[in-house]
């Protein structure tokens, strides 16, 4: 592969067509927990990619109460490069980056010195520089603060990533998007879901619309069912806060996983474009059809109560696991599992289609074989950098024609150079600065799904405990019934 000269692309070579315009980008909450651990870490590998635009000035801000100046805020920037970057750190890579940075305190009575660090960084900038403003904030701070970018003149012109969750039920995700386009249009709106930019599951895309012989098949002719799964070791971490008016329906299911059942279950796309491709997921959530609450589990690990900050009564879910229909021509019938949570036995991210088992069974399973329901399953590991793995039955060795278990594994990490690929933060902030609406969620679509949950959030079920560790409350076995929750290379659920 090669650049516009001719010359071998390279990890600091990108192609002419990713270089955005001149941009300043303006971060609030940049000394907060995901500005130090994803956000400031992925614009430094994007510059280091050399996949930032040719001029451009990162201006941080955030409260004024206790805020660095600009030398505090660059030391800032390299202890969180040097705790969480994928690159190594030198002099000559810092240096470059750091005459970049700058900081402004501002809140959303008192914006003025922001205002007047972003003029004077856009007047050294140059005609033509475009503005992107990451909201990296609580979600209680989002009206405001878009009130204030209205109000000092920062929006005009410019685009607006913002984090979810985007509400917390069908009113509240209305007011939000009443408030957003108020002040800015739709088009310069950027929902970040950082699963969506995941290489991974973008590749689900590319596998099964690139390839005949599976997309002839992805539909509920030859589909017996479908799991998403999205199990997670950690605890809240701390989180209280946050959680308990939240929940792991709200926090996971809503915001990350439907969206990622829309990227599996939509249709061919008429061009690989933005529009395209975000109608054809839209088309998915209105085809959702209301879920059920009996055929929903909650659960709540042990323990959970005893973090600071929990109530001692709380009924707040630390997981979920739902049954989720899609009502068109190409799914009907077809279950959609989901499933996650805290303080589970692994940390996985994984998507499995199981396929109709053939209709005569002419074999028998070998006596040693391996529990067979494995079997006729294709499985996509989302976790960075991603696999996809088909488990199928084969003739044993021997002299009978029985059958073992059996299964075909492609690793990223084996095929391709992965230390190159963008992490999805990296990949989401560049493609807002393109104005790529690609991989971003649109207000339409997060109304629905906040419209199909509406009668689960109304009547939701009772949290059931489950023991760290564990895949969560035996219940769930019940939703699957009579098959089982099953994750790729695993024989227990």
């Amino acid at each position: 592969m090669t650049g516009g000269g001719g010359e071998p692309l390279t990890a600091t070579t990108a192609p002419p067509s990713s270089v955005p315009d001149d941009h300043l980008l303006i971060v609030f909450g940049a000394t907060g927990d995901l500005a130090r651990r994803k956000l400031l870490p992925g614009l430094f590998h994007l510059a280091v990619a050399g996949m930032m635009p040719a001029r451009y000035r990162i201006v941080g801000s955030g409260r004024p109460e206790g805020a660095p100046n600009v030398d505090g805020f660059r030391s800032h920037v390299r202890a969180a490069l040097a705790e969480f970057g994928r690159r190594e750190l030198t002099d000559a890579n810092w240096e470059p980056f750091a005459g970049k940075l700058s900081f402004a305190p501002a809140s959303t009575a008192a914006p003025d010195a922001l205002v007047e660090v972003v003029a004077q960084a856009e007047r050294e900038l140059g005609v033509g520089v475009r503005r992107l403003i990451y909201l990296a904030v609580p979600p209680d701070a989002f009206a405001p603060m878009v009130s204030m970018l209205g109000a000092c003149g920062l929006a005009e012109g410019a685009r607006l990533i913002i984090e979810k969750p985007f509400g917390s039920d069908l009113a509240s995700a209305r007011a939000l998007n009443k408030t957003l386009h108020s002040v800015f249009e739709e088009s310069q709106i950027f929902r970040i879901d950082h699963f969506l930019g995941k290489e991974a599951v973008q590749n689900i895309l590319a596998f099964r619309f690139g390839n005949g012989l599976f997309e002839s098949v992805w539909n509920r002719e030859h589909v017996e069912y479908v799991q998403i799964d999205v199990p997670e070791q950690l605890t809240i971490e701390g989180r209280a806060g946050f959680y308990e008016q939240t929940g792991a329906f709200r926090d996971m299911v809503v915001t990350h996983l439907f969206h990622v059942l829309g990227f599996v279950a939509m249709e061919a796309p008429a061009r690989l474009d933005a529009r395209s491709l975000r109608d054809e997921n839209e088309r998915v959530f209105q085809a959702l059809k209301p879920l059920d609450p009996t055929r929903v589990v909650f659960g709540q690990y042990e323990g959970y109560r005893r973090e600071p900050g929990v109530a001692p009564d709380s009924t707040v879910e630390t997981f979920a696991a739902l049954e989720v229909e899609v009502d068109n021509r190409r799914w009907a019938g077809v279950p959609f599992y989901l499933r996650t949570g805290k303080a589970l036995a692994q940390s996985r991210h994984t998507v499995t289609l199981g396929f109709k088992a053939a209709p005569r069974q002419l074999f028998a399973l070998a006596a040693d074989a391996t529990d067979p329901l494995g079997s006729n399953e294709l499985a996509f590991e989302l976790s960075d950098p991603g696999a996809i793995s088909i488990c199928f039955l084969a003739k044993e060795p021997g002299a009978t024609l029985d059958l073992a278990g059996a299964s075909l594994r492609f690793r990223y990490a084996d095929s391709f150079t992965v230390a190159n690929e963008l992490e999805a933060y990296e990949r989401l902030i560049h493609d807002a600065m393109l104005g790529d609406h690609t991989l971003f969620t649109r207000a339409d679509g997060i109304e629905r799904l906040w419209e199909v949950s509406a009668p689960l959030l109304t009547y939701p079920p009772q949290p059931l405990p489950y023991a760290p560790g564990s895949w969560g409350p035996e219940a769930i076995d019940r939703l699957v019934a009579p098959g089982r929750w099953r994750l790729p290379d695993t024989n227990t659920s």
